[in-house]
């Protein structure tokens, strides 16, 4: 399996999550494995892990308490709703984040991976460049040679040209702001700008949100989209559609923000979450000759190859599905075929199928399949199932929330080809349906599926009247 013409097998220049299961993987088959990744601000575990899922989790749970101790009054719980200490959240994140940056290094030595810390640079079909910095501060230089190179440099935020752009700040800003902003801008429509509005919202931020568009969450289904911003809405955001930004100005009482038609927004910070773009800058793709898409984007196959035969890549990078297990997924191909499948297994394939995502507004979303209308454009005739009620919490909780959830079925198959959810715990819900969706399942077997009660999940499986066109 191994060449001893070349320094490794395989070289993997990121240290995110397809990555890190990339090589990881490769090094349990048998092959030599290096992985490079610059660790002097973030650790292993790329964007997920420092300044992606992971914290944005953990502040979405640290603002569902705010509305938490509101609600548990109309159970009977009496007391003064305790204050965000901002401090101890943030120091409490850092600290979950550094042990899991520590995880993942040693998964990858104990697999026997060398972890390079270091900037790669591609310099030939099996060449790699490194660029370290030394202890006394003076640059170091390496170069190493490698049979397969796999590029796994995931994605960066992507803020547009405008007047006042330095004042703007990104996701990867976001987690440790000083201080905590009292007044939030978020700009943007896509899931990482909804999800925000919603977090400080609940932490307890004046949040305003501005998307262009006629709409949020451009993509999902369009009952979803509706509802959610609804729900947003009601929870306090105030959600300004098909309204962009002019400029913005740094002013004694904070940032002037100066939108289309002439409104303002005065803010302590201002978010920009408009959009991510492949993390390939200075990789030394075009002097290799690896195609690239228009985006910068790398350019791969089927099986995630380049068209440079040595040179693969996986994850964001590719600019396909943006998800963090949509990344481990790939990186298990490509291991698989250039090392073997694990003992006993067959060789891993990745489908685009059925992917189950989740967007942590609040309330949540869950979904798996088709949107209603790509549902219609794929199969022409199609049943929609509805169901929108009050969830058990909330009739004591005093909460006006509400939860949405649908089922699309392919009526010449019977197949439930679609399944969306907005409210509390949707990704956890949506989970499990994911998998009856992936093995084929209809609406008849959905039908003779006994519920759990009282749970809001078990409204998937009760829903017999279908939507009337």
């Amino acid at each position: 399996m191994t060449n001893p013409t070349f320094d490794f097998d395989l070289f993997v220049i990121g240290g995110g999550s397809g990555g890190v299961r990339a090589a990881r993987m490769a090094a349990q088959r048998g092959a030599r494995v290096a992985l490079a990744e610059v660790l002097g601000t973030d650790g292993l575990g790329g964007t997920c892990v420092n300044v992606g899922c992971i914290p944005k989790k953990l502040y979405s749970y640290a603002a569902h308490y705010g509305e938490g101790f509101e609600e548990s009054h109309g159970f009977g719980w009496e007391g003064e709703k305790p204050t965000l200490n901002w401090s101890t959240l943030k120091a409490n994140r850092a600290k979950e984040i550094t042990r899991l940056n520590g995880v993942y290094g040693n998964l990858l030595r104990g697999s026997g991976v060398t972890v390079f810390d270091a900037f790669a640079r591609i310099t030939g079909p099996h060449g790699i460049a490194l660029a370290t910095l030394n202890a006394d501060g003076s640059a170091g230089h390496q170069a190493f040679t490698a049979k397969h190179i796999l590029i796994a440099t995931g994605g960066t935020p992507h803020v547009p040209h405008f007047v006042g752009r330095e004042h703007a700040i990104t996701s990867n800003d976001i987690f440790d702001l000083e201080p905590f902003p009292q007044r939030l801008l978020v700009v943007g429509g896509g899931y990482i700008a909804s999800e925000f509005a919603s977090i400080f919202n609940g932490l307890g931020s004046k949040v305003t949100q501005l998307y262009r568009g006629e709409q949020i969450l451009r993509g999902f289904d369009d009952e979803i989209r509706h509802f959610v911003a609804g729900e947003m809405r009601k929870a306090g955001v105030d959600l300004r559609l098909n309204a962009d930004v002019v400029d913005i100005r740094k002013t004694a009482d904070g940032l002037r923000v100066e939108c289309e038609g002439g409104g303002v927004v005065m803010a302590d910070a201002v978010l920009y979450a408009t959009g991510r773009v492949p993390n390939v800058k200075d990789l030394g793709l075009e002097a290799v000759g690896v195609a690239q898409g228009a985006q910068g984007e790398v350019v791969v196959d089927a099986h995630y190859r380049t068209n440079v035969p040595s040179i693969f890549a996986v994850g964001d990078v590719t600019n396909r599905v943006q998800l963090t297990p949509v990344a481990l997924g790939e990186a298990m191909v490509v291991v698989d075929q250039l090392f073997g499948p694990a003992a006993g297994k067959p060789p891993r394939d990745m489908s685009y199928e059925f992917i189950p995502t989740a967007v942590f507004t609040h309330p949540s979303i869950g979904t798996v399949g088709l949107s209603e209308q790509a549902a219609r454009e794929k199969f022409g005739a199609i049943t929609i199932f509805r169901s929108e009620f009050k969830a058990l919490k909330h009739t004591l909780s005093g909460s006006t929330e509400r939860t949405l959830m649908k089922l699309v079925v392919d009526t010449a198959s019977d197949r439930v080809v679609g399944l969306h959810m907005v409210g509390a715990e949707a990704g956890e819900i949506v989970q499990g349906f994911a998998v009856a969706m992936k093995a084929g399942a209809t609406k008849a077997v959905f039908d003779s599926t006994i519920g759990i009660h009282p749970t809001a999940a078990e409204e998937f499986v009760t829903m017999r009247d279908a939507v009337k066109s």
